[in-house]
């Protein structure tokens, strides 16, 4: 049961260990899958907030997650919220990345999908 992933994990890791945040994750796009908005948000603030205290600011896991939250807020229709979260994807790429990585062309169509 995905459910119990992080139970077990708590066991044998320091809660504050980054694999928790990839677990809360992934729990949160099975929910996004589902149509669940509410408790895939649940899910990736849980992982941004592992992610924030444990990552450098500008690890591709933060882009990802706040990608992550953007969707769901899109799906909820809370497009200005949404666009906030790709700013912050958008930040984290333009220091991390490339300037013709891909994920840069992603996360200006997420943006403006959220206009």
């Amino acid at each position: 049961n995905y459910e119990t992933t992080p139970e077990t994990k708590l066991k044998s890791l320091p809660s504050n260990h980054p694999s928790f945040a990839t677990t809360y994750d992934n729990i949160g796009l099975v929910h996004d899958e589902k149509g669940e908005y509410d408790k895939a948000l649940e899910n990736y603030e849980r992982a941004l907030e592992i992610e924030l205290k444990s990552l450098p600011s500008n690890h591709p896991s933060l882009a990802t997650t706040y990608t992550n939250i953007g969707l769901a807020l899109k799906a909820k229709g809370e497009y200005d919220k949404a666009f906030e979260n790709y700013e912050r994807t958008l930040e984290i790429e333009l220091k991390s990345l490339p300037s013709n990585h891909a994920s840069l062309a992603t996360t200006y169509n997420d943006m403006g999908s959220a206009l």
